[in-house]
C-alpha cells in the first residue's frame, strides 16, 4: 500500500511596484516562499531573464532540492552500511535549454559531492551507495530529466 504525503507552501508575489502588470516592465519578478514555521525565502527569477542575482530562483531551488535529497539518502545508507561520513558538500550543476519561444527546461543535472570519510574507510563501498539512491529519492524520482553524479572522496587521516 502506498502512503501519501502532503506538502504546503505559500508563494506570494512581492513585485507589484504600484501598477500591477500594466506592462511587461511595470513589475518585478520577485516573490516570497513561506512555509509555516520556517524562515521566508525571498526569490526572483533567473538573472538571465532580468532577475535579481542575489536572490534564489526556481532553478536554484530545484537543483538544491535534488542535491539535498541525494545527500540525505546517502547519509542514511552510509550509516546503515557502516560507512562513516565526516563531511559532505555538493556543487551540483544543472544544464538547461531554452527554445526560440522562450520555453525552458532542465535537460540534465549532475551532482558533484565531495565526501570526507573516516580513516580506513572502504571507498568502493562508499561509491556503491550512490546507485541505490535514485530508486528512493523523492525529488530525483519526480523530475523528467536524468540526474547523475560524479563523487569525489577524501579519506581522513589518522
Amino acid at each position: 500500500m502506498v502512503k501519501e504525503h502532503g506538502y504546503t507552501a505559500r508563494v506570494r508575489w512581492t513585485g507589484n511596484r504600484g501598477q500591477g502588470t500594466t506592462g511587461y516592465r511595470a513589475y518585478d519578478r520577485t516573490w516570497d516562499v513561506a512555509t509555516p514555521g520556517k524562515p521566508v525565502i525571498h526569490c526572483s527569477n533567473d538573472p538571465l531573464l532580468g532577475g535579481d542575482p542575489g536572490l534564489h530562483n526556481p532553478e536554484d531551488m530545484l537543483l538544491a532540492a535534488l542535491s539535498a535529497c541525494h545527500m540525505l539518502w546517502y547519509l542514511h545508507y552510509a550509516s546503515v552500511a557502516g560507512v562513516v561520513v565526516l563531511a559532505y558538500e555538493d556543487d551540483p550543476r544543472g544544464e538547461g535549454e531554452v527554445a526560440p519561444s522562450g520555453a525552458g527546461r532542465f535537460v540534465s543535472a549532475t551532482l558533484r559531492p565531495r565526501i570526507t570519510l573516516a580513516p580506513g574507510s572502504d571507498v568502493a563501498a562508499a561509491e556503491a551507495i550512490h546507485e541505490r539512491i535514485h530508486e528512493v529519492c523523492f525529488i530525483a524520482r519526480s523530475v523528467a530529466f536524468p540526474v547523475g553524479y560524479v563523487a569525489e572522496y577524501v579519506v581522513a587521516t589518522g
